[in-house]
């Protein structure tokens, strides 16, 4: 298994695209973390003018809390990830590596785990200081007043921090999975941008059906666990959220094994 990882490493760190990935998801990461920091404060900074003019402010001002300012390594940082965890197997495909890897290394399996692994730990180091960093950003950028509610004080705050590493693995582990089950770039990727996004958001407009489907959906299940508010009224806390998402993920990955080593290379 050693062998396996460093030949995958090797592979994953010798190309451009991880290392292209991997500055987007920091300038996402850090960049949307100090706009919503300054927006905070400009927000305040006109909120307080209004007042002081004598007139009555047409906005109700809302701060900022830990999971606003992290949005940008949760929610666009991770999915950055995804497309680069996906790459690692779709590109082998298209190029027709991965017959060679497998004649090298005749357990599959291996090669897909270790694929998910390294990505997986990767990414889970990188979003993980990543958080703390937009953290700090956003509360520097926000200043004392608009970044009153930014503070690591008390579970719910602690956990919008530590849960976006572990949703960054297990992110990665699916984006693997998806990309050894559709084996092109254009399909996994799509699949993976379109379904958080547009899929599982298109559910709610369908009236009490959507609203009832929505708390089992698995991207919203790990926007419990982030922290994000979408209104939904979900049977379970947030916990369980993520046992239900991690549960979605091994079911996929799993199925993901069982085609690779069914399937022609």
């Amino acid at each position: 298994m050693m062998a396996v990882l460093q030949a995958e490493r090797i592979k994953i760190t010798t190309t451009r695209s991880p290392w292209w990935c991997t500055a987007t998801i920091i300038v996402l990461g850090l960049g949307i973390a100090a706009l919503m920091g300054f927006g905070s404060k400009f927000s305040v900074d006109n909120y307080e003018k209004e007042i002081a003019a004598g007139n009555t402010p047409q906005y109700e001002l809302v701060l900022p809390v830990v999971s606003d300012v992290l949005i940008g390594v949760a929610g666009l940082g991770v999915m950055v990830l995804m497309i680069m965890a996906a790459l690692t197997v779709t590109s082998e495909y298209r190029f027709g590596v991965i017959r060679t890897t497998f004649q090298a290394i005749p357990n599959r399996s291996a090669v897909i785990v270790a694929k998910a692994f390294l990505v997986g730990v990767f990414g889970a180091v990188l979003t993980g200081a990543l958080a703390f960093g937009a953290f700090a950003v956003g509360k520097l950028m926000a200043g004392s007043e608009a970044g009153a509610a930014l503070t690591l004080s008390g579970e719910e705050n602690w956990r919008a921090v530590y849960s976006v590493p572990i949703y960054a693995l297990l992110c990665v582990f699916l984006a693997v999975a998806v990309g050894a089950l559709l084996r092109q770039s254009a399909g996994a990727i799509a699949l993976l941008l379109l379904w958080p996004l547009l899929v599982e958001s298109i559910v709610g407009l369908f009236g009490s059906f959507g609203r009832n489907v929505q708390p089992f959906l698995p991207f919203t299940n790990a926007d419990q666990f982030l922290g994000i508010a979408r209104g939904v009224d979900y049977h379970w806390g947030p916990w369980v959220s993520l046992a239900y998402f991690a549960g979605f993920v091994a079911i996929i990955f799993a199925l993901a094994l069982l085609v690779v080593n069914k399937r022609d290379a």
